[in-house]
């Protein structure tokens, strides 16, 4: 067995205690005695950890029903490999690796390596690549079916997971239009090459659309839910494509199906339209190739993965356990542009709780 030196025999993570949607009364922080792999698995040291909406679904016990707690948290990260078990050749204690997994809200975690993704450095950009990234890419190449010359509706666009569908849209040749709540994120909005950035809360979207774009939009990419998901359902184009990614509007609510007030049926039917729901995880097996492609990009300087490590907020960058739950509420309040991004261990292997 492969391992690197100064590991610490206890070590801290975030740990679901009871099933509910308010991050911080969801969870602890507690101690575990540091494990050593077993055959085909890796010990692997947190570096930084990415923050999703849907973590608060996690602790929920959405998306496992039964569930009880204790359980871990958080999805997504990447770290440094220190220990390697039997039967992981492909990879040595001092490695980059990319995972999505459950624990990711933790200092160390067991990591089985044919989850691992391997990475070439260890580079906080990486992360929004995962989850927010892959979300893009596949659903957008899956079901957006995008051609040149289409106009593409991005909602929350100044997000993790928007400021991708954004770049890959226009990347296919579309004209771009992108929702966001701040004029800051107009400005980021047109950095990333958004054609037409709308500040919905000083411009009425339902007009800018009607005036603006009298046929419809092609393709939506949607994470809001409510009266954002009317809108956008309302001003599809003939063989508009609708994705549904997301709802974060209802995740902190009771009901987990929030209404739709649009009527649905007829206006699907006659516009030969289309809505479709995007669950990363039922993709699993398109993520290699996916990855691969997100990772050139924006190794090639052609793709932006923008971080956010709290720079709105008063406790940032966020590091720690402690930063993870300030990281939380720093995304459901709207300031962050692109990918809330906490710092586990520092480079000397350092956190704060």
């Amino acid at each position: 067995m492969a391992l690197l030196a100064h590991i610490p025999k206890t070590y801290s993570k975030l740990v679901a205690v009871s099933l509910t949607t308010n991050f911080k009364e969801a969870v602890r922080v507690q101690k575990f005695e540091t494990p050593s792999p077993k055959s085909g698995e890796l010990l692997v040291k947190a570096r930084y950890a990415g923050i999703n909406a849907s973590d608060v679904n996690l602790t929920a016990g959405r998306y496992t029903p039964g569930i009880q707690p204790p359980f871990d948290t958080g999805m997504e990260g990447i770290g440094e490999v220190v220990q390697v078990g039997a039967d992981c050749s492909d990879y040595k204690p001092g490695d980059s690796v990319g995972y999505m997994t459950a624990g990711a809200f933790g200092e160390y975690l067991i990591l089985p390596s044919k989850f691992a993704i391997p990475l070439p450095k260890i580079d906080p950009g990486f992360v929004p690549l995962m989850v927010s990234g892959l979300t893009a890419s596949i659903s957008l190449d899956t079901f957006g079916e995008l051609k040149s010359g289409e106009n593409v509706l991005v909602t929350a666009a100044a997000g993790g997971t928007g400021q991708f569908a954004v770049q890959l849209a226009k990347i296919a040749g579309c004209h771009v239009i992108g929702t966001c709540s701040l004029d800051e994120k107009v400005e980021f909005l047109k950095s990333i090459g958004c054609d037409r950035p709308i500040n919905y809360k000083k411009e009425d979207l339902k007009a800018v659309l009607k005036k603006e774009y009298p046929k419809g939009v092609d393709v939506v990419y949607e994470s809001i839910g409510g009266d954002m998901f009317d809108t956008c359902l309302k001003n599809l184009s003939t063989f508009g494509r609708l994705i549904i990614i997301g709802f974060i509007s209802s995740y902190k609510g009771n009901s987990f199906a929030p209404p739709i007030k649009a009527p649905l049926q007829s206006i699907l039917l006659s516009k030969s339209a289309c809505v479709r729901g995007f669950f990363l995880f039922n993709h699993i097996k398109e993520v290699p190739m996916h990855f691969a492609k997100l990772a050139q990009l924006y190794m090639t300087g052609k793709l932006i993965s923008t971080i956010d490590l709290g720079k709105g907020h008063s406790s940032g960058p966020f590091r720690g356990m402690q930063g993870i739950l300030d990281g939380v509420d720093y995304l459901y309040s709207s300031k962050n542009a692109g990918k809330v991004v906490v710092e586990v261990n520092g480079q000397d292997g350092d956190s704060k709780l």
